[in-house]
C-alpha cells in the first residue's frame, strides 16, 4: 500500500459541519442547533470522554500483554459517541458496531463485559434489554438491518408520536464510513424511508475503511446519501461532542415524534489502528494524523473548560480516577473466567426451545465422555 505524497488534511472542510466548539476551545453560534447545558455538565461530558479513553488505552495494552486476543480501538472517535450517547433516553435502543466504546459507557454498561467479548471469555455478557444496547456486531452493516426491523416494531407498538417523553422511542444504528458501500447499510436506508422508522443511522466518519481512504469511497459527503433515500441527512463535526450531542438530540426527537429517519454523518479521525492487528503506518501519512491530533475531542473541551476557569483539582482528580479504573480493568480482566460452551445454548433466544435443549444436552454429554469432562 503506497503512502500518499501529501496529508489527507482538506478532506473535509470545516465550513459545512455543524460545530459549536472549536479546536480552539472557543464556542461557537449555529443557526439551527444550540448546546444550552451548564459548567456542571459541560464537567460531565469531560470525564466521559477522559474514562473512555482510559478503557480505550488500557484495552489496547492488555491486548499487547496477551490478554485479549483483539482490540478494535476507538481512539479519536470519542466525542462522537458520548455525544450521541448522551443524546439518548432510557427507552431508546442502540445498535452498535465493534468499537463503540463510548456508547457502551453512556448506557452504563461494564467495560470489564467488552474486555471479556474481545478475550473470548463470553459474547459481551450485558442484558440488551436492561443496557438499552444490543451486543456488538462484528458483520459490517448487518446491524442497521436488525435496528429497522426493531425501529419497525416501535412503531406497530404505538410507542412513537405521543408527545411523551416516557413513552416515545427512538432507535440509534452506528456504523462507519466503509459500511456506507455496503448493501446491508444501503437496504436499511430503503427500508427506514418506506416504512418512515424511528431510527437515525450515526455514521462514525472516521476516514478510513481499513485502509481505503474516503474520497475512495465516495465523491459527495456521505450525508448527502440521505437525500436519494428521501429522509434528511446532517453533517456534525465528531469531534465536537457539543455539536454532536446537539445534533443526535434533535434527529433522535424528530424519530420520536413520528417524522421518520435521519442520517447523521459525524466527521471525526481513527487516531489509532482499525484493530490491534493493522498498521496504519503503512497508508497513512504520519502529518495527516498530527493534523487531526489538534481537532482532539478531549483537547479542545478542555481548553474550553480551562477558560471558564476550571481548577487543575478538577482534573487531577480525575486522572486519580482514572489510574483507579485502569487498576479496576487490569485486575478484572486477568480474573475473568474461562467459558463454558454448552452457555451458548442458552444464549440463542429469550426463551429456550425443545430442539436447543436436546442439543445442549447432547453436548454437554459428548464433553462429559472425555476426561475431565472439558472442551
Amino acid at each position: 500500500m503506497t503512502v500518499p505524497t501529501q496529508p489527507r488534511t482538506d478532506v473535509l472542510a470545516e465550513h459545512d459541519l455543524v460545530q459549536l466548539l472549536a479546536p480552539d476551545g472557543r464556542r461557537r453560534e449555529h443557526p439551527e442547533y444550540r448546546w444550552d447545558g451548564d459548567v456542571a455538565t459541560l464537567c460531565g461530558l469531560y470525564r466521559d470522554l477522559f474514562l473512555v479513553r482510559r478503557v480505550d488505552t488500557e484495552a489496547h495494552a492488555l491486548q499487547r500483554h496477551g490478554e485479549l486476543g483483539l482490540w478494535a480501538p476507538c481512539l479519536g472517535q470519542e466525542a462522537a459517541q458520548v455525544g450521541a450517547g448522551r443524546a439518548l433516553q432510557n427507552q431508546d435502543f442502540v445498535f452498535p458496531t465493534y468499537r463503540e466504546h463510548g456508547l457502551a459507557w453512556t448506557r452504563g454498561i461494564d467495560p470489564v463485559k467488552l474486555l471479556g467479548l474481545f478475550r473470548g471469555s463470553d459474547l459481551g455478557g450485558w442484558d440488551p434489554t436492561e443496557a438499552g444496547m444490543a451486543l456488538y456486531s462484528i458483520v459490517i452493516g448487518a446491524q442497521t438491518l436488525h435496528a429497522v426491523g426493531y425501529a419497525m416494531g416501535l412503531g406497530l407498538d404505538d410507542q412513537v408520536g405521543h408527545a411523551d417523553a416516557e413513552r416515545d422511542s427512538a432507535v440509534l444504528a452506528c456504523f462507519g464510513d466503509g459500511a456506507t458501500s455496503q448493501g446491508d447499510v444501503n437496504e436499511a436506508f430503503v427500508w427506514a424511508a418506506s416504512f418512515h422508522a424511528p431510527v437515525v443511522f450515526l455514521c462514525q466518519n472516521n476516514q478510513y475503511a481499513i485502509s481505503v481512504p474516503l474520497e475512495r469511497q465516495t465523491h459527495v459527503p456521505l450525508a448527502q446519501r440521505a437525500e436519494g433515500f428521501g429522509f434528511p441527512g446532517v453533517r456534525v463535526d465528531g469531534n465536537d461532542v457539543l455539536a454532536v450531542q446537539a445534533v443526535v438530540s434533535a434527529a433522535l426527537q424528530r424519530a420520536r415524534n413520528g417524522e421518520g429517519p435521519t442520517l447523521v454523518e459525524a466527521v471525526t479521525y481513527r487516531v489509532g489502528p482499525h484493530t490491534t492487528s493493522d498498521d496504519p503506518t503503512r497508508y497513512r501519512d504520519p502529518q495527516e494524523v498530527e493534523h487531526w491530533k489538534e481537532r482532539d475531542p478531549l483537547l479542545r473541551l478542555r481548553r474550553h473548560l480551562e477558560a471558564e476557569g476550571i481548577e487543575e483539582s478538577y482534573f487531577a482528580d480525575l486522572d486519580a480516577e482514572a489510574e483507579a479504573l485502569g487498576r479496576h480493568l487490569r485486575e478484572a480482566c486477568k480474573a475473568l473466567p474461562e467459558p463454558d460452551l454448552a452457555d451458548m445454548f442458552d444464549r440463542v433466544h429469550a426463551e429456550g426451545t425443545p430442539e436447543l435443549a436436546e442439543q445442549k444436552a447432547a453436548y454437554v454429554a459428548y464433553r462429559s465422555s472425555f476426561e475431565g469432562g472439558a472442551a
